[in-house]
């Protein structure tokens, strides 16, 4: 397996992308701590997971407070002794154009997207020293990529989440018109990608923005 031994800690993990890599994470032989806001949720998978002969813990993490990333940490070092993925996962997307968004949704946009972030790398680095190093991955977006006429600006600023579907049919047609392939990218393309980077094969790889977007920015 892929992961076999591996420790890997994934925010915003109780449903869409991150509940999907937990899962593929899970399979691949990871031991996986699942962290988000979304108890139940969180706990259902967790469970789900341990019934299928996983290691899997679930984690109740705000990643916008340092104290919940520390006791986090804590508790990873507690029950795996190490770290050597952290997956920055969760993220948020207000949809409200910039004449729009009030200070409260931009001030919640950039504490989860980016202060969420640097807090998670913050607190994993010195568990993932311990360990003699790790892989650190953020799922971003391609609006932090290129300019995207349909995402707005502070999302594109927060370079948060990737979008993959919209409840508007318009919407979501214009999008899939911009892709090559012609579809629009599911859970399990991302967690496929995080699989590979997360592995040893990509143990030379650093520093790179993988697009899991069906050639959109290719052109």
């Amino acid at each position: 397996m892929r992961l076999a031994g591996k420790v890997t800690l994934i925010t915003g993990a109780a449903q869409g992308i991150g509940a999907a890599t937990a899962r593929r994470f899970a399979s691949e032989g990871a031991a996986v701590f699942i962290a988000d806001v979304k108890a139940a949720e969180g706990q259902a998978l967790a469970a789900e997971l341990d019934a299928k002969g996983n290691r899997a813990w679930f984690l109740l993490l705000d990643v916008r407070s340092e104290s919940d990333w520390a006791r986090a940490l804590e508790t990873v070092a507690a029950h795996a002794g190490r770290l050597d993925v952290l997956l920055c996962n969760a993220g948020v997307n207000i949809r409200e154009p910039i004449e729009q968004m009030s200070e409260a949704s931009l001030d919640t946009m950039l504490a989860v997207n980016i202060k969420g972030t640097f807090l998670g790398i913050k607190h994993a680095l010195p568990l993932l020293r311990r360990g003699g190093g790790g892989t650190i991955l953020i799922t971003s977006s391609i609006a932090g990529l290129v300019g995207h006429r349909y995402t707005t600006e502070a999302y594109t600023m927060a370079k948060g989440a990737l979008t993959l579907l919209t409840r508007d049919p318009q919407r979501r047609a214009e999008r899939l018109a911009e892709v090559p392939l012609g579809r629009m990218a599911s859970v399990d393309d991302v967690a496929s990608a995080f699989v590979y980077l997360a592995s040893d094969e990509a143990a030379f790889i650093n520093g790179v923005a993988l697009p899991v977007d069906g050639g959109l920015t290719a052109g």
